[in-house]
């Protein structure tokens, strides 16, 4: 499946952002997921986790990529948690008729953390 047909769904509650700009807006998503993202992990069928380094920053560039997708995606839901326990987590929700779309995300996430950590050498 392209990339763009998996982020971009067709139909009712449709990714509203202009084709030219998909790229643009999934590279803001790799830049973040490659300098402040920790671990990625599915939280339930349609939910997925994003751990954050904390800080200002850090919340401040999530909130605002998070506004900006769900304004032209309606159809995702995001969290952002600041807290003492767990730092800064990203939680993205999406109803059952969009997890296809949750799991390109989360692949996508994975695919960018482990290769900023292997290349860190932080995995083997």
């Amino acid at each position: 499946m392209d990339v763009n047909q998996a982020w971009a769904p067709e139909g009712p509650r449709a990714c509203t952002l202009p084709t030219a700009q998909r790229p643009l807006r999934e590279a803001e998503f790799d830049k973040l997921f490659a300098e402040a993202a920790t671990g990625v992990e599915r939280a339930g069928p349609g939910r997925t986790r994003v751990r954050l380094r904390p800080g200002p920053e850090t919340a401040g560039r999530a909130a605002s990529l998070a506004a900006r997708e769900n304004a032209c995606c309606s159809f995702f839901t995001f969290t952002l948690t600041i807290s003492g326990g767990d730092g800064l987590t990203l939680d993205v929700t999406v109803p059952a008729a969009h997890t296809g779309v949750l799991d390109a995300l989360t692949a996508r996430a994975e695919s960018v953390i482990d290769g900023g950590q292997a290349r860190r050498g932080e995995r083997a």
